[in-house]
């Protein structure tokens, strides 16, 4: 018998909708929700619409021939469906959220506030320029701190989001390399194993061959590995910092210099920026380009809450070839640059508009509302949550690079599970059960099996305690070979396991019409 935190009897059994099924499916507050398409009706709609008269139509062979199919639904019956969908959903502001490498951290409702003003909220991105100097004021105040807090002489703000930003600070960097009249010569870029994913395919992208930098035993790039790879060949390299290990580059200046002397440039990846902010500025380690996620450091939402922002800082070497457009504050006027005005070469435009205006306010609010020192904290406590469950959980989950202190997220590998029975995937199946979503697992890929855990700075002691002792329960479980808590689990999710595999090989696209229901006296 297996005892929960309350210390009253609990079971990784089938669970109870095998022994008391029930007829709607449901779960007393557990529903059962199917799709649109299941429970709408074609025939009705919850909205009174007049009838349209005669009209010529102008779609030629495009018209519709039958009938759309929509589902109708009374306001109840619609509402119901989208809370319950989102009951089925775990936020940060459900629990905590572990995601390694994504930085779930808590949005504070003052920003949400502030750019539900109508000033920002309303603002159309085809309004004259003239009707919106206070936005581009505050477009050029979150650029001045973005700089500021960097270390970088410049900022393009329109990328959209962090893989966008990747795109917007190569773009850069190639059209530097072509002024310089190298385009066709440096066409490769150095990608670490310990990089971030998308690294290696926005360089493919733009059509760089990218060429992989192996990592040493801790975990780290060696700048002798840097050097040995580079020669007029060579672009650019793409490192992240801290790395995707949880890592801090100690060498980082060292390779920022191999690079230069090489003649190539130095993207670095910011999207861990959270491990550092007010304590390490980039550009004084020398790099030449870097996004910035506002959704991972400034707290701006994390997907769900509409276009994401990935601002991109620059070098004076990089700046001329920002693109358009960009907010130019002369003192007195701000204004927005659509044109070449002082000699820059910038790639082109990146986008249509120039950025995220939510995002922008939710950004500037965090920043002005916790000041220098508060963002630098922020920073702080980010580490210390992530080393207090690396050291709280050594003693039973193995570290892949050692026992060294990590920074924002702290990295295990699956050696300790081995002879158990227990996978990685299974162990983190069975934190669904206790109500935890489950840490970034099998990545980083210079990890076997990994499990990474970054729980921000947004965690109080007794959530982590908690945390912690959840995951030593499930580790010494697995270590005692219970291994049917985890090879069924989730247990009581709403959904059991998928099959991962078949879901990916053999997806079903297509909504087919279920068979109806029948009545048990048929």
């Amino acid at each position: 018998m297996m005892l929960n935190r309350q210390g009253r009897p609990s079971s990784p059994g089938e669970g109870a909708e095998a022994v008391h099924p029930t007829f709607t499916g449901n779960r007393a507050l557990v529903i059962e929700e199917a799709l649109l398409f299941e429970i709408g009706r074609t025939d009705v709609t919850g909205v009174d619409v007049e009838e349209v008269e005669d009209f010529e139509p102008r779609l030629g062979a495009f018209e519709r021939k039958d009938p759309i199919g929509l589902p109708g639904f009374a306001e109840p019956e619609a509402m119901r469906h989208f809370v319950r969908l989102s009951q089925k959903n775990f936020g940060i502001d459900t629990g905590l959220f572990p995601l390694g490498s994504c930085t779930m951290k808590h949005n504070p409702r003052l920003n949400e506030k502030v750019a539900r003003l109508p000033g920002f909220a309303d603002i159309h991105p085809l309004q004259p320029i003239s009707t919106v100097p206070g936005a581009l004021a505050v477009i050029d105040h979150l650029a001045h701190y973005l700089k500021t807090l960097t270390g970088m002489p410049a900022v393009a703000m329109s990328p959209k989001a962090g893989a966008h930003g990747e795109l917007c600070g190569m773009m850069a960097i190639k059209a530097a390399i072509a002024a310089r009249g190298e385009g066709e010569t440096r066409k490769v870029v150095l990608v670490p194993d310990s990089a971030h994913g998308t690294n290696p395919a926005t360089a493919a992208l733009i059509g760089f061959t990218v060429e992989s930098i192996p990592v040493r035993e801790d975990g780290t790039v060696d700048p002798a590995e840097i050097k040995q790879a580079l020669g007029p060949h060579v672009a650019a390299i793409m490192l992240t910092n801290p790395n995707t290990c949880g890592l801090f580059e100690r060498d980082v200046s060292a390779i920022a210099d191999v690079v230069h002397e090489a003649g190539a440039y130095f993207y670095c990846d910011g999207a861990n920026f959270n491990a550092i902010v007010g304590k390490v500025r980039p550009g004084d380690l020398g790099i030449d380009a870097m996004h910035i996620n506002l959704h991972k450091t400034f707290s701006t939402p994390h997907g769900g809450g509409g276009p994401g922002a990935g601002p991109v800082v620059l070098s004076d070497k990089l700046a001329p070839f920002a693109p358009f457009p960009y907010v130019v504050n002369a003192r007195v006027l701000v204004e927005r640059a659509e044109e070449v005005m002082n000699g820059e070469t910038p790639f082109g435009r990146l986008t249509a508009f120039h950025g995220q205006m939510g995002m922008f306010t939710r950004a500037l609010t965090y920043m002005l509302s916790h000041g220098a020192d508060g963002m630098r904290q922020a920073s702080e406590d980010a580490v210390l949550s992530a080393n207090y469950i690396r050291a709280s959980l050594a003693d039973l989950m193995s570290a892949p690079f050692g026992d060294q202190p990590c920074m924002h997220e702290a990295l295990f590998d699956d050696t300790w599970l081995r002879d158990t029975g227990v996978s990685t995937l299974d162990f983190a199946k069975a934190m669904i059960d206790e109500g935890y979503h489950p840490m970034t697992v099998y990545f980083p890929l210079v990890v076997h099996g990994a499990m990474l855990i970054e729980p921000t700075e947004s965690e109080s002691k007794a959530s982590l305690d908690l945390f912690i002792a959840t995951l030593r329960d499930l580790a010494l479980a697995a270590r005692r070979g219970e291994t049917e808590r985890f090879s069924g689990a989730p247990y009581h999710a709403p959904r059991r396991r998928l099959d991962e595999t078949r879901a990916a090989r053999q997806p079903v696209l297509r909504w087919t019409q279920p068979e109806p229901i029948k009545d048990a006296a048929e």
